[in-house]
């Protein structure tokens, strides 16, 4: 079994997380500097993580809530009206895939069993897996509200024989690829410029069972030596 993370992944996400954030920035410009306001965005979400779960929903309120801090309550009705605006087009972006993407699934597909395995919103998460065109790869599709190792090892029980005989990719060392390899399945690190420095966590360099690739392209080779 191989699973596959989604979001900057398989195709791009982060980037339009940090063009919304510039624009947000702008919007509060007359009330603090922009390193500022991105620190207390970067505060408010993670306070709000447990609340409103990973994706673009949450970010939107915090989005609000920071307003309403840096501001202190004085923020104008329009720019409120600004923030959810630019909030429903981060759930509308077009869906642009990661390099390797199609070519490597294509490849994979049949000879192993393939789950994608995201976290966010559940409703958004589809969208952006059926605008991909990559859906018809996979046997499985896994939307988690976290990735911990619990979460692996009840994927990786139900979908292959056990996590020994398991593989995930992803671009988060976090949650794609330290908590695998704690079950004890492979876990492939594809690094990604662009990556939301609450998933930066020190990579699993000691662990035998972790790979690092530069794209998706190099992943076939790599579960072809491991397989020799």
């Amino acid at each position: 079994m191989i699973g596959f993370d989604a979001d900057d992944t398989l195709w791009q996400n982060e980037q339009f997380y940090r063009l919304t954030e510039e624009h947000f920035r702008g919007l509060l410009a007359d009330f603090a500097e922009g390193e500022h306001i991105s620190q207390r965005l970067l505060e408010a979400e993670k306070r709000n993580l447990s609340h409103y779960g990973f994706g673009i929903k949450g970010f939107t309120l915090s989005m609000i809530e920071t307003a309403l801090e840096v501001t202190e309550g004085r923020v104008p009705t329009q720019i409120i009206g600004e923030i959810l605006s630019i909030g429903r087009d981060l759930l509308s972006h077009p869906v642009e895939t990661m390099p390797h993407a199609r070519e490597t699934l294509e490849a994979l597909a049949g000879d192993y069993y393939l789950v994608l395995i995201t976290k966010g919103d559940l409703f958004d998460q589809e969208r952006k897996l059926a605008q991909s065109g990559l859906g018809d790869y996979f046997d499985a599709v896994e939307i988690v509200s976290d990735k911990s190792a619990t979460t692996y090892r009840r994927i990786f029980g139900k979908a292959a024989d056990g996590p020994e005989r398991a593989m995930m990719i992803g671009n988060s060392l976090k949650s794609d690829i330290v908590p695998a390899i704690a079950t004890g399945a492979w876990g492939v690190f594809v690094p990604h410029e662009l990556t939301w420095i609450l998933e930066r966590v020190e990579k699993p360099t000691e662990a035998p069972r972790f790979r690092e690739i530069a794209h998706l392209g190099e992943l076939l080779p790599l579960i072809q030596e491991i397989g020799r």
